[in-house]
């Protein structure tokens, strides 16, 4: 039996609560997480397998337990070289230094602009160099994105390193056959919407969402964030406090206001779903990767290198979210796209990240003597997930108000303590420091006093005293 610990939120098999989700944070506060997650678990899903989910729990004192208990450490990855990642990628490499059983990274990337500059990376260079040398200690390469992540890697000094994509892309094994269903999209298509807050500064996608948002009645939009999910599930005060944003962020916005807003957070939900959409679009990867397994076309608008690198290598049809502005149609990026060179490379791609698996000596479900998937596929369909989480409906609107108001008086007094109890670590660390200084002085001055009574003028007044005594003693008498 191969016993295998993979880096996830949650196992494939797992049904959970929106308050589970977001008590232990499972996405990893992105749902498109779960998608490639899911992908490497059902790849590895064979006979033989144990496969155990750490959701995503890393702690580099359970190193021990870890050696025994599991036979290999599995770590799919999307965007981890950035810089809000640094303080995770540091605790990671330190459970991997730990760790005697082999470590197999998939699809690692570096985070940058559109124009792949590395320079905004460089406060990362000891983090990152220190992650890939732990890794390929314990494993013949690294697996990455694309291209930029590979070049990047290459300048640190590491050459190891395998392009192989997502894993995401591979859910479906080598199936995959995306073709357009209308000949053109009108104001009645299905049209499915995503965005990232990410992208606010590299283009209008928040005027994209509100013009769009008017101009076709069936469009949804697919939220991914732990913040929409807790927007969706608990409500805000938007309302009361006279919010706004073009990008639904507030229950103030239309597509909140019309029901018109779902987030999806196991993969097989997500993807039947699409499947019933014309088209999708937007700047989230994995939410545009999710239309495209689900048979279903859709467009990236790329805003920084880890969506540009992987619509490269995989052939999406993407565009420049920088070079477009807020009344950019769907219906015209529709009839652009072109799908036969995603399709027609996938078999090689597919060819690439089994080999990969090979070089790392992981069984997996692609192999002749193997089931394709067939088993995962089959406990998967025995299984009831929940739909997708909606906004409360108006009847509830007093309630959602209220909740919304107690959950953000929580949040900021949350904020609060937390500001508290970093100042109290700090001035505790003070206290140390200084306390630890007056121990420090008071050795310094009793050893100062110690050897002032034993210093030569100290012994020279003891004998001239004495003998000034005896003298001035022997006179009186």
């Amino acid at each position: 039996m191969k016993r295998i610990l993979i880096r996830s939120g949650k196992s494939p098999f797992d049904v959970v609560s929106p308050e589970k989700v977001i008590q232990h944070n499972i996405i990893g506060t992105n749902a498109g997480n779960l998608i490639f997650s899911d992908a490497v678990h059902k790849m590895l899903y064979t006979e033989g397998a144990e496969i155990t989910s750490n959701r995503f729990v890393v702690d580099p004192s359970a190193a021990d337990r870890i050696n025994e208990e599991y036979d290999v450490f599995v770590v799919p990855l999307a965007n981890a070289f950035r810089p809000s990642f640094e303080r995770h990628l540091r605790t990671l490499t330190e459970l991997i230094e730990r760790l005697t059983i082999p470590v197999v990274v998939f699809g690692v990337g570096a985070q940058s602009g559109l124009d792949y500059n590395p320079e905004r990376l460089a406060p990362l260079e000891r983090t990152v160099k220190r992650f890939a040398a732990a890794v390929l200690d314990r494993s013949p390469s690294i697996g990455v994105r694309g291209e930029f992540t590979e070049s990047y890697l290459n300048s640190l000094g590491f050459t190891d390193v395998d392009v192989i994509g997502c894993p995401s892309m591979f859910l479906n094994g080598t199936d995959l056959w995306v073709e357009k269903k209308a000949e053109r999209l009108d104001r009645d298509s299905k049209i499915a919407i995503n965005a990232s807050r990410s992208a606010l500064g590299a283009g209008d996608i928040g005027g994209i969402v509100q013009t769009n948002c008017e101009r076709y009645p069936n469009l949804l939009y697919i939220a991914q964030e732990l913040k929409d999910l807790e927007l969706l599930y608990w409500g805000d005060a938007s309302e009361w406090d006279g919010r706004y944003s073009p990008m639904p962020v507030h229950r103030t916005h239309p597509l909140f206001q019309q029901n018109r807003v779902r987030l999806y957070y196991d993969p097989v939900t997500w993807i039947n779903t699409l499947s019933d959409y014309e088209f999708a679009f937007g700047t989230r990867i994995h939410g545009n990767i999710a239309a495209l397994l689900a048979g279903t076309p859709s467009v990236v608008l790329c805003h920084d290198s880890r969506t540009l690198e992987l619509c490269r290598y995989f052939d999406i049809p993407h565009r420049r979210i920088s070079e477009l502005d807020a009344d950019v149609d769907p219906a015209d990026l529709y009839a652009e796209a072109d799908y036969d060179a995603l399709v027609k490379g996938h078999r090689e791609r597919f060819d690439r990240i089994v080999a990969f698996m090979d070089k790392h000596g992981l069984d997996h479900v692609f192999r002749p003597d193997r089931d394709n998937g067939a088993a995962f596929e089959a406990r998967m369909r025995e299984i009831e997930f929940p739909p997708g989480v909606q906004a409360w409906g108006d009847d509830d609107s007093e309630l959602v108000q209220r909740l919304g108001r107690l959950r953000e008086d929580t949040r900021e007094l949350r904020k609060q303590q937390a500001v508290s109890e970093r100042r109290i670590a700090e001035l505790t660390k003070q206290l140390q420091a200084l306390e630890k200084r007056v121990d420090k002085e008071v050795k310094r001055l009793r050893t100062l006093e110690r050897d002032l009574r034993n210093s030569p003028y100290r012994r020279v007044r003891r004998v001239v005293g004495r003998s000034v005594r005896r003298i001035v003693g022997s006179r009186r008498s």
